[in-house]
């Protein structure tokens, strides 16, 4: 079995952006995994989990990933959890760095597809994809 934390380096060292995909379990693996299924890009991102860690060691570890990686984005699952925290504490001291939470894979698999422009050209047509990927699917009305 893989280390739930992630690999230290993103595999592959295909072009285009690079970005941390930290969320709790094993979801950052499984979103990139499914990247990569689908796009052959996972390697654009570098998946982190906070399995079985404190506070302190999830920004011990991100902050030695942002560092290795130069990464500037770091995309997390949830805006009032454990992951979002250490990146919003990092984010005060890293100049440069951004941080989306509420991933989704619509918004990574616009990220790891865009091959112009900026980081953050990248990270608000993530943002902006992620966002109206989510909808609301009825059927017919019961018969009460």
């Amino acid at each position: 079995m893989s280390d739930p934390r992630g690999p230290a380096t993103a595999p592959g060292g295909g072009g285009g952006p690079k970005a941390i995909v930290l969320a709790h379990g094993t979801v950052a693996e499984a979103l990139v995994a499914a990247v990569d299924l689908i796009t052959g890009r996972g390697d654009r991102f570098s998946p982190l989990s906070n399995q079985n860690l404190g506070a302190a060691e999830i920004d011990a570890l991100l902050r030695e990933r942002v560092d290795a990686l130069g990464a500037r984005v770091i995309f997390t699952d949830l805006p009032a959890g454990s992951c979002n925290f250490a990146a919003c504490r990092l984010l005060k001291d890293t100049p440069g760095l951004m941080v989306v939470t509420g991933v989704n894979l619509p918004a990574l698999l616009q990220f790891a597809t865009r091959d112009t422009g900026s980081d953050a050209d990248a990270v608000a047509a993530a943002v902006e994809r992620g966002g109206s990927a989510l909808r609301l699917l009825t059927g017919r009305p019961s018969a009460h």
